[in-house]
Formats: C-alpha cells, structure tokens, sequence
C-alpha cells in the first residue's frame, strides 16, 4: 500500500501536513473524513521517511522528548484539552520528524484511541517506559505530573549516560589516535632513516634494530593480516553479541572489566534504581514495573537479574532477597530495597539509591579522567622516547666515523 503525503483542513480551518498510507487518493479521501479533515491536495511519498525513521526514530533525540514532556506537562496543569496542546506543540516542533509523529499520534486520539495507546505506536520515540507511565497517569489523573516526572527522569538519564560514555570515549579516541600515528612513523619516516644508516655502514645499536623490524612489520603483509584479524574479530563479536547468550556472556565480561567493570556497574545500578523509583512513584503497579525495568536495562545480566526479580514477586517472596543472590546488586542496594519493602516506601528507598550511585558515577568519572591522563602522557611519552633514543644513537656513531 503506496504512502501519501497530504494537505488537509481540520474542523478549525488550519491547514494540516502528513503521510497516510492509502491504496488510492480516494481511500485518503476517506480516511481523511473518519478524522474530520477535508483534503487540499495529495501527492505520493518516496520512502525517505521511511528510509531515514530506521535510524534512531527519524532523528528524534532525547532532548525533543524532553522539551515536549515539559511542554506537555504545562499544557495540560493549565487544563489546556489534549488535542490542543498537541496540536500547539506540533506547530512549534522545528524538528519535522517528531513533528509528523506528534501529528499522527493526535490523529489517532481523534479516532478515540488512548494517549497512552497513540504513543505506543511509535516504540522508538517513545519507550515502553514512557508508554507505561503515561498509562498510569490516564488511570489516576495525574498526566501533568508524569510528564514533568518523565522529562527529569529523561534528562538525569540521558546526564548518566553520557557521563559514562564520555569516560569511555576519551581514553579510546587519544589510544587510537596515538596508535595511528606510530604506525604512520614507522611505514613513512623510519624507513628513510634506516636507508640513510645503512649508507653510513657499521653496526647498529640493539634500539636502532630493534625499531627497524617493527618499522619492517608495520610496512609488510603480516601487518595487513592483523589488521584483518582484529577487524574480523570485532564483526564476530558484534554476530554474536546479537543472540540472547552472546549478549549476555558479552554484558557479563564488561561487568568485569577492571576499573570500567565497576563503572558500568554503578551506572547500571543507578538506572534501575531511577526507572523502578520512576515508575513506582507515578503508580505502575510493580510486576508491570519490573517487566518494564528488565526491557530498559540496557544490561542483559541487570535484565536477567530482574526477571528473577519478578518471578519471585509473583510466588509472594520479597524483591531484595533474589537481588541479593544475583550477585549482581552490591549489598547497600539489596539492604536498602529491604528497608523499603518493609516502611512501605520503595520510591523513596529507590530514589535515594539512584541519587548515590549516580553520584558514585561522577565521581568515579572525575577520578578515571584525572588518571587515565598521566598514564596515556606517561605511555606516549615512553614510546616517543623510546623512537628518539633508537633515532639518536646511529647519529652518535656517525659522528665518531666522521672524526
């Protein structure tokens, strides 16, 4: 069934701009009336749209799910309808990729679909997470404060992660670069220098020769295959980090990691406890909750440690007690989620545990920068000096020839 892209005016005479899928331009017709517009002209869309909501939900970021959270959330505190905020939202988006699902999404409102149920037809815009508490906010009233809820719990997060991914980038980005540049000077200006040496006859120094035969293996075929090697290893670890145990051995190895094994964890950690203490709070009731945690953990031993979580809950036993067999959760986390269980404030217990480890997060951030740089200044500064003092002996040697 062709797509079409269409203008149409709503019953308050605005003209209004989106894409329906139709098998001809009188079906659009129709489905156009069922939603009380009158079409204005129509034309076939090409697939780029298509092509381009496969990466990332069509250029959706975070940050417009967040101003449109927060946009929302006032809207509607002000007892501003449904389809009014959407529509006001919509016209304001300079983004034109959410602008299209916020169109589609007051579309299906008008066709008498839930809030909640228009949204979840967009599952890379909005999370099951999102799609979960905005349920719980029809069922008990309180849209406005799930929004302004989920635009924190967004942004903490998005904070989180980009916290850990900027410790990790850091570190790999000057190796590679270093890397690169080593293999450079060994293929391009060390072979000039060992030409010139040669020239010169004698014996080299162990350092000069020593340089010479990497500079060797750096310029031959061995080089090629190991380059080869080290790419191919990395396609088949990203092969079989698609199935469900792959991903799993993987997610457990980096756990393990030293140094960033901890980061992860405490990131991890600190993101179960945000979305349980989330969702807990705007009342999700909690099997629907820790169903919603495991999909959104981004950690398939965090995941599986939650499911067991939940199928202990669901025999009427505790959820501190198969957290603290996971060995996944350190024991302040299990203890605390005991403390709650048993005050009747999980949130609250939750929260706080969030507010820690994202805390440990940052701080543990600082201290990995503040090492990691001395030691990458130290590594390069003993491989440069290394080249140079393999560089500078020959040179020594040419001198005493010369007198």
């Amino acid at each position: 069934m062709p797509n079409y892209k269409y203008k149409a005016k709503n019953q308050m005479g605005k003209t209004v701009e989106g894409t329906l899928q139709a098998e001809n331009e009188a079906d659009l017709v129709a489905q156009l009336r069922q939603r009380r517009m009158e079409l204005v002209n129509a034309s076939p869309a090409f697939g780029l749209g298509k092509f381009l909501s496969s990466f990332g939900g069509g250029g959706v970021t975070t940050k417009d799910v967040v101003i449109f959270s927060r946009q929302f959330s006032t809207m509607v505190s002000a007892g501003l309808p449904i389809l009014q905020g959407l529509n006001i939202i919509a016209e304001q988006s300079d983004n034109k990729a959410f602008r299209k699902i916020i169109e589609k999404v007051r579309d299906d409102i008008s066709n008498g679909l839930p809030l909640s149920d228009a949204m979840g037809k967009h599952p890379k815009v909005f999370s099951q997470l999102y799609v979960s508490m905005i349920r719980a906010g029809e069922q008990g009233g309180i849209l406005d404060a799930i929004f302004q809820r989920l635009s924190e719990y967004l942004e903490s997060s998005e904070a989180l992660q980009r916290k850990i991914k900027s410790a990790l980038m850091y570190p790999t980005v000057v190796f590679s670069a270093a890397i690169l540049i080593i293999i450079f000077l060994m293929i391009k200006v060390v072979p000039t220098f060992e030409d010139v040496f040669k020239s010169f006859g004698g014996q080299l120094p162990g350092p000069t020769l020593l340089l010479m035969q990497i500079s060797r293996f750096c310029a031959s075929w061995r080089m090629i295959v190991l380059v080869a090697f080290f790419i191919g290893l990395v396609i088949a670890i990203n092969i079989y980090k698609k199935t469900r145990a792959g991903a799993y051995q993987v997610d457990n190895l980096l756990l393990h990691i030293p140094v960033f094994g901890t980061l992860i964890r405490k990131g991890a950690v600190a993101r179960f406890a945000r979305t349980l203490s989330t969702l807990v709070k705007s009342g999700v009731p909690i099997m629907d909750a820790m169903e919603t945690v495991g999909k959104t953990a981004g950690n398939h031993v965090i995941e599986k440690a939650v499911q067991e979580a939940r199928e202990s809950l669901k025999e009427g036993k505790t959820l501190s007690e198969p957290l603290r067999k996971s060995s996944v959760f350190p024991m302040m986390v299990t203890q605390m989620v005991s403390v709650g269980e048993e005050t009747g404030a999980l949130d609250a217990m939750l929260a706080k545990i969030a507010d820690f480890y994202e805390e440990e997060v940052d701080t543990a951030v600082d201290g990995l920068t503040s090492i990691i740089e001395p030691i990458l200044i130290v590594g390069l500064g003993l491989v440069v000096g290394f080249m140079v003092i393999a560089m500078f002996l020959p040179m020594f040697n040419m001198g005493n020839l010369v007198s």
